[in-house]
């Protein structure tokens, strides 16, 4: 494929196949105690064991749990050790690097081009409007087609918006306003349409969800997105459980990307193992659609050549190299996307942001009392170890959440700079430093928690019914 790699077991890194036998090695174990049928136990334990064969005929290796490869994985942020590696897929971001992921290998991995200071530049002149922060500091940081869509822009041809959600929880944290903050930017400036996929379905089929709870969850998010302050006139937010059973020109996109993608193709792009139920094998396809416009033909009145941008955190990267792969076959153009970093969490950015764990991020619906003990208590310090050393030495912006986090939500760029001055030459303690962070993060915080509360039903509702957008197409 020109955008993905078409691979089977042979072609998978060594922490990939270690990961594959670990997950298939825990179905194994969950049959048994649940007491499955005989037959199901024994395919799932062959399963495991030709997992074990092509791990130990890639790695020279015999599978031990609990002990991963000792040579190359996905990334190597420089080193040849097993613990300076990355992991990186659209359900799993794994990094042992106190500073992150290697975004510069990520990028050569991946194969998409980087968000330099010409492209940046043009996005300038095309809109007339300063650049968002998040392009100023590389918080997006990749991309692919964007000199198209201002090709498209400059010679007055629209183009259109889409992001998502998997609503896996009621409370969304910050880091899950990033692609919704620049996704309304980017609709402001370019003055363009805007859909959000709310993947519930995805997350009925991966959690321990029914599918009324993953709804429910949908239009829980619904509000806290559209309280980022979208215009319902621009935008169309949906379900998955409840738009694709009304549109079909999204259910003919959806079957056209299932036929011309193999199911070798999906385990090779998404590691999906014969045990995987066969929702999770076709889903793919369903993230695929809206990226073309005939799948909302009552906003573009049936046009199939409207160009599609997504922006998006670079794990969802694999879902539209398969979907670019497609799109000349079923006579749709490739969609454009801008890649964004990950947001860290509080512990440190080498760890993993959870809903079941409270301290792993501040989320929308937390008081002004528990942003503050939170970053206080749990956001991992650059800091030395006593005053006396920091003032000496100073701290490590490049490992300190509350500085990430100011890159994130702090607009002013001078007193950024000022920030990370001060904190590397010692000048500025990291207790001052979170003191900051609280200051930026209580207020905006509650201003969103004010907006969401005049996010009604009746609201909800307006935004996520089929209709025609302010528009002409």
């Amino acid at each position: 494929m020109a955008d993905s790699p078409n691979c089977d077991l042979k072609s998978l890194s060594p922490l990939q196949l270690f990961e594959r036998v670990t997950e298939q090695g825990e179905k194994v174990r969950a049959l048994k105690a649940g007491k499955a049928p005989k037959d199901e136990i024994d395919a799932a334990v062959r399963m495991l064991l030709s997992l074990k064969l092509s791990y130990k005929a890639t790695t020279g290796q015999d599978y031990q749990a609990g002990l991963p490869p000792k040579d190359l994985v996905l990334i190597n942020n420089g080193t040849n050790k097993e613990e300076d590696e990355d992991f990186v897929d659209p359900w799993t971001v794994q990094t042992s690097n106190a500073k992150g992921v290697d975004y510069d290998k990520l990028i050569v991995r991946f194969g998409s081009s980087k968000i330099d200071t010409d492209l940046i530049n043009r996005i300038e002149r095309a809109t007339g409007q300063k650049p968002h922060r998040f392009l100023r500091r590389g918080i997006f940081f990749s991309h692919r087609d964007m000199d198209q869509i201002l090709d498209a822009y400059e010679n007055k041809k629209s183009f259109y918006l889409y992001t998502g959600r998997g609503p896996s929880s009621q409370a969304m944290h910050v880091g899950h306003l990033i692609q919704f903050i620049f996704a309304k930017w980017l609709q402001e400036v370019f003055d363009v349409p805007l859909v959000i996929q709310l993947t519930d379905d995805e997350k009925y089929l991966w959690k321990d969800l029914t599918t009324e709870k993953a709804y429910e969850y949908a239009r829980e998010n619904a509000k806290d997105i559209i309280a980022c302050g979208f215009d319902v006139n621009k935008t169309f937010i949906f379900s998955d459980l409840d738009y694709l059973g009304t549109s079909t020109g999204f259910y003919k996109n959806i079957v056209k990307v299932q036929k011309h993608v193999t199911f070798n193709q999906v385990k090779g792009i998404f590691g999906f193992t014969d045990s995987d139920c066969i929702g999770k094998i076709s889903f793919p396809a369903i993230q695929a659609a809206p990226s073309f416009s005939s799948s909302f033909p009552q906003i573009f009145n049936g046009k199939e050549n409207i160009q599609c941008l997504i922006p998006c955190a670079i794990d969802q990267d694999p879902y539209f190299r398969m979907t670019r792969d497609v799109a000349p076959r079923i006579g749709q153009p490739k969609p454009a996307l801008l890649h964004s970093v990950f947001f860290p969490a509080l512990q440190g950015a080498q760890t993993k942001m959870s809903a079941s764990d409270p301290n792993s991020s501040i989320f929308l619906t937390d008081t002004p009392k528990q942003i503050k003990t939170k970053i206080n208590k749990h956001a991992f310090s650059g800091g030395r170890d006593t005053i006396e050393e920091h003032r000496k030495y100073g701290g490590n912006c490049d490992v300190d959440v509350s500085f990430m986090y100011l890159t994130f939500f702090l607009e002013d760029d001078d007193r950024l700079e000022q920030l990370k001055q001060a904190y590397t030459s010692g000048e500025l303690l990291t207790g001052e430093l979170k003191k900051v962070l609280i200051e930026t993060l209580q207020p905006l915080i509650a201003a969103h928690q004010e907006r969401r509360k005049q996010v009604t039903d009746e609201v909800v509702k307006q935004f996520m019914t089929p209709r025609k957008l302010a528009f002409e197409f």
